[in-house]
């Protein structure tokens, strides 16, 4: 783990909302000066980036250090940007967390694939014991991860942050590269990493809730994973079939024809005690294999899933988040699956979901898989909700 530094400020509360976001396109010339002047004077806590793979994400990274000097910046590169009219592409997003709402305590976790569960858990246990001290008085807390999107260690990583974090809830997203799935990028204070990771614990005076949504159902349609490769997250063989035509023959497919667009409609879920996970697929193979997002295990027991409709169920979601006569989140910090937008632009639903997006002012980014407590997932919409400060 990468030294942990604490974002605090004094205790003058500020007139302004939980949260400051900023939004540039990636054609700017100098973008984190412009996302500087956006976000206003500081001091913050944190500022988080979210930069679409074309942006120039080490130069970004080196000069938002210079802009947003003595505050941790967190950076990772995305599968698209969740900004201010909904879903966008070629944006940075940036998001700050002024200093006298929000306490921070930032790592960077690399070298994901010699994970030492061990060391890392007692150091979470020491830095949430060190965050306690620096903000006993804001009550309320939360961790965000965001993680290499082609590692294959999220399931590993996202299982010792949660015994490492104890009660504090964790949620966050697998960095990506638009579609490309070449390699995905993370920044802290300006040091560009890959097979790694970037974790920041909150405290705040704002209340927060982390969540997870999904539109899927569990259909009666079942297959067997009976050859794999759990290391690639590679399955070979469904139902003692190759993999990429026994899912088509299920689906009633051409294999040929098998690609984003059928991976995000016809999702396969897998049960984790009294609820369904995606894991969902990500690519067909030269070998007509099928390559997931998400871990998966020989004699693993898939189910097709069909959908609700995907923008009904967020709207949903996300006015439940107010609950009875209860404000509504300031802000939403989300991480979308990339196969949810594919889902929703492939059935006309890009526009809507845009606009719900919008109106429940969510900022974020889409994702490769993402995370919430112990689990990595995907095809969800996962985030916090930061409510208004309380009066005092």
């Amino acid at each position: 783990m990468d030294g942990a530094n604490t974002g605090s400020a004094g205790e003058e509360r500020l007139a302004e909302t939980a949260l400051r976001v900023a939004q540039v396109a990636v054609d700017d010339p100098r973008p984190a000066e412009t996302l500087a002047r956006q976000l206003g004077a500081g001091p913050f806590a944190m500022v988080c980036l979210f930069a679409s793979p074309e942006a120039d994400f080490q130069a970004l990274t080196r000069d938002a250090r210079q802009v947003f000097p003595g505050t941790d910046v967190l950076a990772c590169t995305t599968a698209g940007e969740l900004g201010r009219h909904g879903y966008e592409s070629g944006q940075i997003m940036a998001i700050g967390f002024p200093a006298a709402l929000f306490t921070a305590i930032t790592c960077a976790i690399d070298d994901l694939d010699r994970l030492d569960e061990r060391a890392l858990i007692d150091a979470l246990i020491r830095q949430r014991m060190q965050l306690n001290r620096d903000a006993a008085d804001k009550a309320y807390e939360f961790a965000f991860l965001m993680v290499d999107g082609l590692s294959l260690c999220e399931e590993r990583l996202a299982a010792a942050l949660a015994s490492g974090l104890g009660p504090m809830p964790l949620f966050g997203g697998s960095s990506g590269d638009g579609t490309a799935f070449r390699g995905t990028w993370l920044s802290r204070n300006g040091a560009v990493r890959r097979n790694a990771a970037l974790l920041a614990m909150v405290r705040s005076h704002c209340p927060v809730r982390v969540f997870s949504l999904d539109n899927l159902v569990p259909t009666d349609v079942r297959m067997v994973v009976t050859r794999a490769s759990p290391d690639r997250r590679v399955v070979h063989e469904i139902n003692a079939e190759p993999a990429a035509q026994e899912y088509a023959r299920l689906l009633g497919k051409d294999p040929n024809h098998l690609g984003s667009f059928t991976f995000a409609a016809h999702p396969v879920v897998v049960r984790v005690g009294d609820s369904h996970h995606v894991r969902a697929i990500q690519q067909v193979s030269e070998n007509s294999d099928l390559v997931f997002f998400s871990a998966i295990n020989e004699g693993m027991v898939l189910t097709l899933a069909s959908h609700q409709d995907i923008a009904q169920h967020l709207e949903a979601g996300l006015g439940a988040l107010a609950g009875s006569g209860a404000a509504a989140p300031e802000h939403i910090l989300g991480c979308d699956c990339l196969l949810r937008r594919i889902d929703a632009e492939q059935v006309q639903k890009g526009r809507e979901i845009s606009d719900i997006l919008q109106r429940h002012r969510v900022v974020g980014f889409s994702t490769y898989g993402e995370q919430m407590g112990g689990l990595h997932v995907n095809q969800t919409f996962t985030g916090v909700a930061i409510y208004p400060p309380p009066r005092r």
